[in-house]
């Protein structure tokens, strides 16, 4: 990567606000974090800088499939919006780090829950 570079890892909202049955996903999630932390103190010296994002439930195909309307109303009802986050609230979030605006951000992870956590 070139100096001055930027990489954001996705992880998920799960870390802070742990459901049973996610343990494994969760963690796995939870490695990245610790790895972005990392690479941020890694690379700051080139300017490269390391953060995550980490969403709470998206409306995605992915997030949809095998759930009853049920589970996806009990997914809303976690945050305090009552809502499923959309993509586009995702990808809006996801363009801060990547900006020039955010070269004071390293190592961070960003929320985007919809005040779930």
């Amino acid at each position: 990567m070139s100096d001055g570079g930027r990489i954001v890892a996705l992880t998920t909202s799960l870390i802070r606000h742990p459901l049973a049955g996610l343990g494994p996903y969760s963690a796995s999630k939870a490695a990245v974090e610790c790895l972005i932390r990392s690479l941020a103190k890694a690379l700051a010296p080139r300017s490269i800088l390391v953060n995550a994002l980490a969403p709470g439930p998206v409306d995605t195909k992915l997030f949809r499939s095998g759930k009853t309307e049920e589970a996806k109303a009990k997914s809303a009802a976690m945050s305090p919006m009552n809502r499923i986050g959309q993509a586009h609230e995702i990808a809006d979030v996801l363009a801060f780090p990547l900006s020039p605006q955010a070269t004071w951000v390293d190592g961070q992870v960003i929320q985007a829950n919809g005040g779930l956590v």
